[in-house]
């Protein structure tokens, strides 16, 4: 280096070869969302165009008294009257754009429509999601003892045994009826989100916390556990340093699968404690063929477990860094 000139910064080769492995991991997860997507609005779109009906009669409602003129006219403004294919491409292209149609029944756009009420829906999967991880994570280390082993597995079979709109009722009849600690009907408030998202959460709290149960007990068995054994760790700090991040390894996917579910299950869930949310909307829409809020809705539910997803493939990489190493050799 010659002298007057001030030294430059260097950065790592290992640190670039992470970031351009972490740059093609994400890009090639973000190409499955998007075929995910595309491959769930057309499944859907051809689902919906094989249903028999018009969608006309839909639009104008059963005591409807119009001329065939009429009805062309409505067939025609609402590109109806095009064949099947142009229909899907146009359907495709407005896709693109964020467009997801029109609804017959409201005569809105599917994105208001589905904007209205989706944030009580967001908010109901978003508490049982917390729920079910706070639970799953308590069970499993509660149930791991020679006492309780017996009783929190009994409880987690009960509950995954049992229909979802049973533990509602049930809830609803003790904790509401009988004891009065929560409202009944009332959608204001933490209190009335409790005992929704304690529905949903609970299922998928006792499938989680055996498969984490049975992780963590694999991996005391492991060598690695035994030598931290030796170093004189306690077991709690066993289960925090090392055990934990093994075992999660083996649940990242059963849990990706059952929180992107509870989407669905809101739908019985907002039925049953009569709450606003996307769960009004699919019945209305499926009782009066709305074609187009249920496609939304597909479209909607197929984004959310796509990113559900790939959020689960990135945090594979945060908790082994062995990933992380063999993906930047591959790109080196």
């Amino acid at each position: 280096m010659s002298p007057g000139v001030a030294p430059t910064a260097t950065v790592p080769q290992s640190w670039g070869s992470s970031a351009r492995a972490l740059g093609w991991a994400v890009a090639r997860r973000l190409t499955r969302v998007l075929v995910v997507v595309w491959a769930a609005a057309t499944v859907g779109f051809i689902a919906l165009m094989v249903v028999p009906g018009d969608p006309v009669d839909i639009m104008l409602g059963v005591q409807a008294q119009v001329s065939d003129s009429v009805r062309e006219q409505i067939r025609a403004d609402w590109g109806m009257d095009s064949p099947p294919f142009l229909q899907y491409l146009e359907y495709m292209g407005r896709l693109l754009q964020g467009d997801l149609g029109e609804s017959y029944q409201l005569r809105s756009p599917v994105v208001e429509v589905i904007s209205q009420q989706i944030v009580p829906t967001l908010q109901l999967s978003g508490a049982a999601a917390l729920l079910a991880g706070v639970m799953a994570y308590s069970a499993a280390l509660l149930g791991r003892g020679q006492k309780t082993k017996k009783v929190i597995s009994l409880v987690e079979l009960v509950v995954i045994s049992s229909p979802t709109f049973w533990i509602g009722l049930l809830l609803l009849a003790v904790f509401a009826f009988q004891l009065g600690w929560f409202p009944v009907l009332s959608t204001a408030g933490v209190a009335s989100l409790v005992l929704p998202a304690l529905t949903l959460a609970l299922p998928v709290a006792g499938i989680i916390s055996q498969v984490l149960r049975q992780g963590l007990d694999s991996a005391e068995g492991q060598p690695f556990a035994t030598t931290a054994k030796s170093r004189g760790l306690t077991p709690a700090m066993l289960v925090s340093r090392h055990t934990l991040r093994h075992a999660a390894m083996d649940t990242l996917t059963l849990s990706g699968f059952l929180v992107g579910s509870l989407l669905g299950g809101t739908v019985l869930v907002e039925t049953v404690f009569a709450r606003p949310g996307l769960g009004q909307v699919v019945i209305r829409a499926i009782i009066g063929r709305d074609l187009p809020v249920i496609l939304g809705v597909i479209v909607l539910s197929a984004m959310v477990f796509a990113v559900i997803n790939l959020v689960v493939d990135l945090s594979y990489q945060a908790l082994d860094p062995r990933l992380r190493s063999s993906q930047a050799k591959e790109r080196s």
